[in-house]
């Protein structure tokens, strides 16, 4: 395949939430951007639309992370689309439906938390080692939740810190192509997902507990993933950032 000129990026859970803060952002920045959706086909397109309003190149592409042939999928119909992929960031994820102490959790439960945040970043990261162009960046997604070891996410705390030790492995592994991969680790973020189900107390107790007392918003989260793409953030690798306004 011919080198392409265009620098394409790869956003899984990219319809809504952070992923689409981060699929706009890197439009903005000049990225052909794949817009990855699970379910929410209206919500992608919507992504898509905005971005190519813009002036910009994106398409959508559903696609399960939790399934090794929609992971290759989403990687062939890129590379078809825009040539060539530089930039994976591995959005995707589900978080507990509030808290769930590790007793209570079913195995139903436990099966969707580690095959999308854990196996799906497995997954896209297999590929990336031989399908992203030299010179390229990944990006993986853990949580805060890591650091404050609350009670009632032992689950999803694991499946996001085994995230964090794939980074640091990968990115060694990764040595002689150019290919920077770090994680980041949000703190309590403004979004649907996150709100939803939530009482106003708890969401205001939540947004006091970080010394610069408000949520983060997904445009926080991206501003962080477009500097570590960037060429400003080429020197760090291999690390996890936490983005939560010092709540840890």
């Amino acid at each position: 395949m011919a080198e392409s000129a265009v620098k394409a990026a790869i956003v899984t859970g990219a319809s809504r939430g952070i992923g689409r803060a981060i699929a706009l952002r890197l439009a903005q920045d000049g990225y052909a951007v794949a817009v990855n959706y699970a379910s929410r086909a209206v919500d992608a397109d919507d992504v898509v639309r905005e971005i190519e309003a813009a002036g910009g190149r994106a398409i959508a592409l559903q696609g399960d992370v939790a399934l090794a042939a929609d992971c290759a999928r989403l990687f062939d119909e890129t590379e078809k689309a825009f040539g060539a992929v530089d930039v994976v960031i591995n959005n995707a994820g589900v978080i507990q439906p509030g808290t769930t102490l590790l007793a209570d959790t079913d195995d139903a439960l436990y099966e969707r938390i580690m095959s999308i945040n854990t196996r799906g970043t497995f997954n896209m990261l297999r590929l990336a080692a031989t399908r992203l162009r030299n010179g390229g960046r990944i990006v993986n997604f853990s949580t805060s939740a890591i650091g404050l070891t609350m009670p009632g996410y032992a689950v999803y705390g694991a499946a996001k810190a085994a995230v964090e030790t794939m980074t640091n492995i990968f990115a060694k592994e990764m040595r002689g192509k150019g290919i920077s991969v770090n994680a980041v680790a949000p703190g309590p973020t403004a979004t649907d997902l996150f709100l939803d189900g939530k009482p106003a107390e708890l969401v205001e107790r939540l947004a006091k507990a970080a010394p610069l007392e408000r949520l983060g918003t997904p445009e926080d989260i991206a501003n962080l993933v477009a500097f570590l793409v960037g060429p400003q953030g080429e020197w760090v690798n291999g690390q996890t950032l936490r983005v939560n306004g010092g709540i840890v």
